[in-house]
């Protein structure tokens, strides 16, 4: 069992960090095996579990799928700078840590909007010396706010990445998720990218439906799904990088010794190119 974070001054009232209504943030973080979450997040955690047994698989396909999309995007697309939001508790493989390993001089910024990940990102999120990394405390709603800060460290006259993991499923109006998606993408040059997950009651998600309806009445903020085809017209306007959209679980990932590849989980993923 997970234990709750320990008590400093961010923790205490005042701070933002409310620790009586259980956080999608801290939830996650219980399912990846961490200990930044409180009583409240794992026994929200724990019944949705009961629910979707294999929820801990799609929060791990999550981040394995970051650490594959960052890999390919510093490698193979060139990329040396990420505009990372929806950033979530720090964990193995953040960002910074896949892009600086291959390229020392990437240059990352993070953007979430809860208290408590202000607190670690700030200590944890560090660059090497070649590079830089820095923390926007803003809303994946507000994208003018996080592209004029963000431009104090990133050069919006070459290419970005856009990383937008597990984050617009908090945006329930989809139009509303296609202006936030346009409007990002018109900030940045051709050549930038765009790498989203998203959760869906496809690819056997149907459970899905029964334990976001619990954890919007436990939880906080709000969550949806959304189909393949609502993704794919988010993103039409950008060249998607082979195997296309998919489980995030499959994307790139490397067989076993007997050829298989993972289990496919309910949660899409995807990496396209802006021309």
């Amino acid at each position: 069992m997970s234990q709750s974070p320990s008590v400093n001054k961010a923790d205490r009232p005042g701070s933002g960090i409310d620790t009586t209504v259980a956080h999608n943030a801290r939830i996650w973080d219980y399912w990846l095996g961490g200990k930044d979450n409180y009583e409240i997040d794992r026994e929200v955690g724990h019944q949705i579990r009961k629910m979707v047994p294999h929820i801990d698989a799609v929060a791990r396909a999550d981040r394995a799928f970051l650490a594959r999309a960052a890999r390919f995007l510093a490698g193979e697309a060139g990329i040396r700078q990420f505009l990372d939001i929806g950033t979530g508790l720090p964990t193995a493989d953040n960002t910074h840590e896949v892009a600086q390993a291959v390229a020392p001089e990437s240059r990352i910024v993070y953007v979430d909007n809860d208290p408590l990940v202000l607190v670690h990102a700030r200590a944890l999120l560090t660059s090497n010396p070649e590079g830089a990394t820095d923390y926007i405390e803003a809303d994946v709603r507000d994208p003018d706010t996080i592209l004029r800060r963000a431009a104090g460290t990133l050069d919006f006259d070459q290419p970005i990445a856009i990383m937008l993991l597990g984050v617009l499923n908090f945006v329930q109006d989809t139009e509303q998720v296609g202006t936030i998606v346009d409007r990002l993408l018109d900030a940045v040059p051709s050549g930038s990218y765009l790498a989203l997950t998203h959760p869906t009651t496809e690819l056997g998600g149907e459970g899905n439906v029964a334990a976001m309806a619990y954890y919007n009445q436990h939880a906080t903020p709000k969550i949806c799904a959304r189909s393949g085809a609502e993704l794919a017209r988010l993103v039409q306007r950008l060249e998607l990088v082979e195997p296309g959209l998919v489980s995030c679980a499959v994307w790139r990932a490397e067989a076993d010794a007997d050829g298989a590849l993972p289990a496919q989980v309910p949660q899409y993923g995807l990496v396209g190119r802006k021309a």
